[in-house]
């Protein structure tokens, strides 16, 4: 699934480009920000950013520097009911400068273009107020997650760290990156489990993981996608 993000100071305008993208066929998960402030504030990064130029507050050109700071990789994708910021575009190395009124079949082929481009760039690192500080941490990075004592303790490859929230809301949020609740307590990430047997799940760090009976199938089910997926 890959993880978009759209930038636009209009409503009406995010709503069609959210309709563009969702006909695709494409397997996303899209979030929308009505500023470049708002898309500033998230830690998070993403593949793909379709981004106004003309927006209040900070244009889509300054908020592409800003970006750059943090995330060199990231495909931007200019929307603009202008066609004289080009030259812009080129000084933040934009992956593609579209004019409005939009196109469906042109916004399917620059999505299926990113895609390509982002195959090899799968790992994204995501922000966590942990108990001891705010960590960025690598999708790739993560085991599981385990809800124990009213937090969640959140398993990674450079050790385990412990967070005040919700395990609904952190499955919420790390599905888009390959994510999946197998068992009320517990969020794994798909790319570390290395067996499944019965209801064990085991992860590559060799901890086991219980599956639900309830969830099994539907488990299963999605396990076999994300793999298809990774051919």
């Amino acid at each position: 699934m890959l993880n978009i993000a759209i930038c636009d100071d209009s409503r009406e305008d995010r709503k069609r480009l959210r309709k563009f993208l969702e006909e695709t066929g494409f397997l996303v998960s899209i979030q929308e920000f009505e500023s470049g402030e708002a898309l500033l504030r998230l830690e998070e990064t993403f593949p793909v950013i379709f981004l106004d130029i003309d927006m209040k507050g900070i244009s889509g050109i300054e908020t592409a520097r800003l970006l750059r700071k943090k995330d060199k990789k990231a495909k931007i994708i200019y929307v603009t009911a202008y066609d004289d910021f080009r030259e812009y575009a080129f000084s933040v190395h934009a992956f593609a400068y579209l004019v409005k009124p939009l196109d469906g079949e042109k916004i399917r082929q620059i999505l299926k273009e990113a895609m390509e481009y982002t195959e090899e760039e799968v790992d994204v690192l995501l922000g966590f107020e942990t108990e001891t500080g705010f960590r960025k941490i690598g999708s790739r990075d993560i085991l599981y997650l385990e809800y124990r004592n009213r937090k969640v303790r959140l398993v990674t490859l450079a050790g385990e760290f412990w967070l005040r929230e919700s395990i609904g809301a952190m499955e919420k949020r790390l599905a888009p990156y390959g994510f999946y609740m197998p068992h009320k307590s517990f969020v794994v990430n798909f790319f570390h489990v290395k067996n499944l047997k019965g209801y064990d799940i085991t992860m590559s760090d060799g901890s086991l993981v219980p599956l639900s009976q309830k969830k099994s199938s539907v488990f299963r089910e999605e396990l076999a996608v994300w793999l298809s997926e990774q051919i």
